[in-house]
């Protein structure tokens, strides 16, 4: 029986590549950069690479938030900030809001029957920011965000930090629920819990990684628990 569920954010609940590319193209637009297609794909790349890297401890935070429009701005050959770059795209990313569809439906059928947390590996202010727009914070609990839990998903301090806040958590009654294989599912299975991948565009699984639910749509979520 499920009691407790961990629901991931970005793309998950909000739908991260909208604000991404509000974000964006608000950004290179205001450093002179046009914001085509090319560009704005490359960025994305550059941008997955980083996170990735976050998540095997091989770059900090700061690294990430300055390093990728450094990257960016090298290829393109543009000069440019890229500490200030990162900096205005982060204001701009923690401002409105696109929920995934069924999202918000969702979310009112699960807070009658279960303990709802969100776990997140955003920034704080950037997550606030949108939680706030969304009008959603009072859906759950308690709220992890990783840089105040000070380390991120997939490490295991971080689920260990949100289950030992969490009054009378029991592992065998909890699930994770999120779209990243690297982060949200592989996460949840070092701590010794179920997950489910929110898999809406059928990408292809890992078989290092292997999940225990993998559902198309949010509305699945109420066969499997």
């Amino acid at each position: 029986m499920i009691e407790y569920i961990l629901l991931d954010l970005d793309d998950t609940i909000l739908d991260f590549k909208w604000a991404e590319n509000q974000a964006l193209t608000g950004t290179l637009t205001a450093f002179g950069i046009e914001p085509t297609e090319e560009v704005c794909s490359r960025y994305r790349e550059i941008n997955w690479d980083f996170w990735h890297a976050l998540e095997r401890k091989e770059v900090t935070r700061e690294q990430l938030k300055v390093g990728r429009f450094r990257q960016l701005l090298s290829e393109l050959g543009k000069e440019g900030d890229p500490a200030a770059m990162g900096e205005m795209y982060l204001q701009r990313l923690g401002h409105g809001h696109c929920f995934l569809p069924g999202a918000l439906e969702t979310l009112n059928v699960l807070k009658e029957k279960y303990r709802l947390f969100l776990v997140s590996n955003g920034n704080i202010s950037v997550q606030q920011g949108r939680l706030e727009s969304a009008g959603i914070a009072p859906y759950f609990e308690n709220i992890f965000i990783s840089e105040a839990v000070g380390v991120n998903k997939p490490d295991k301090a971080f689920f260990d930090h949100c289950f030992g806040a969490i009054d009378g958590f029991r592992r065998e009654e909890s699930i994770i629920i999120g779209d990243s294989l690297t982060s949200d599912i592989k996460g949840g299975l070092d701590a010794g819990i179920r997950t489910c991948w929110f898999n809406p565009k059928g990408k292809p699984s890992r078989p290092d990684i292997r999940p225990h639910y993998e559902i198309r749509s949010l509305k699945e979520l109420q066969s499997i628990l």
